[in-house]
């Protein structure tokens, strides 16, 4: 078995240092370089950048040589977060328990700080001595599908039309699976292509995404009714407030927390062929169930 606070811990170090390093040159306009690394270096999680080291090491692979990769897509989530809180979008002013990023460098710099790091990412993502050109590009896709119109680009606009709409199951569904599903899920997606594993692990850790991917935006929605405000970061009644379409909206949140604990199990036993070098991963679906048990 694994310690998995000091796996999270050393794993998450390493894509820490990497970015700073990445980023350890100031560029001009120096505005624009303080509020990308504001918002960056402001103590997220890097969930997202944990699930593609846990899921390339589940398929045989040294966890270093994916750090640019991974680290990608903490820009690309990072970027998701500043446009977010926008006045026109969601309207925050508290991310991560430090105010807004247009809060402290105002609307247009947040937006092209945003702008930067999606850009970023894919320069980022494709500098590498371990994979070959077409793992890169093939992996690439992936990542830009799940971040554009067809993934999280779009379940964030349709977000927002649905704003204020009685919840109806399939449009709720349609939102998760884009809005937060979709990165979550290339994240671990990603490792089988640029490791070049078989098809079936592919197959396997495709559907432990998309259900943790799902869970864990349910949990959020649970988070946002019941959560403490000074442990999430943020404030708590937003999606209320703004008559968001969220799961407890439509199921209460009992069928809810039941919903996502289903998913966990469901995606725990698409890995269940692996061995346990796929722990992490393991570890960290339950991570998310336990924040709202």
């Amino acid at each position: 078995m694994i310690d998995f606070k000091e796996y999270i811990n050393k794993r998450r170090e390493a894509v820490d240092q990497y970015l700073r390093e990445y980023f350890s040159k100031k560029f001009q306009p120096e505005i624009l370089y303080n509020s990308i690394t504001y918002s960056l270096f402001a103590g997220g999680k890097r969930l997202r950048p944990l699930l593609a080291i846990a899921s390339y090491e589940a398929c045989g692979g040294e966890y270093s040589h994916i750090l640019p990769q991974a680290s990608a897509i903490e820009l690309i989530h990072t970027y998701s977060l500043i446009h977010d809180d926008l006045p026109a979008m969601d309207d925050d002013d508290l991310r991560r328990g430090k105010p807004t990023n247009h809060k402290v460098f105002g609307e247009a710099i947040a937006i092209l700080a945003g702008d930067a790091l999606l850009t970023e990412a894919f320069v980022m993502f494709l500098k590498s001595e371990y994979f070959s050109a077409d793992a890169l590009v093939k992996a690439c896709r992936v990542l830009a599908d799940a971040a554009g119109a067809r993934g999280m680009v779009g379940g964030q606009a349709e977000d927002i039309l649905s704003e204020g709409k009685e919840p109806d199951p399939d449009t709720l569904f349609f939102i998760h699976t884009h809005k937060t599903g979709a990165l979550i899920s290339a994240s671990v997606r990603i490792s089988p292509i640029l490791s070049n594993a078989p098809q079936s692990i592919y197959d396997s850790l495709t559907i432990y995404g998309e259900k943790i991917g799902l869970a864990f935006q349910i949990v959020d929605d649970i988070l946002d009714v019941t959560g403490d405000e000074e442990k999430l970061g943020k404030k708590t009644g937003a999606d209320k407030k703004k008559k968001k379409m969220t799961y407890p909206a439509l199921y209460g949140i009992e069928r809810s927390r039941a919903a996502a604990n289903e998913l966990i199990k469901e995606a725990l036993a698409a890995i269940n062929m692996l061995d346990e070098r796929a722990e992490p991963l393991r570890a960290i679906a339950e991570y998310i169930i336990k924040r709202v048990e």
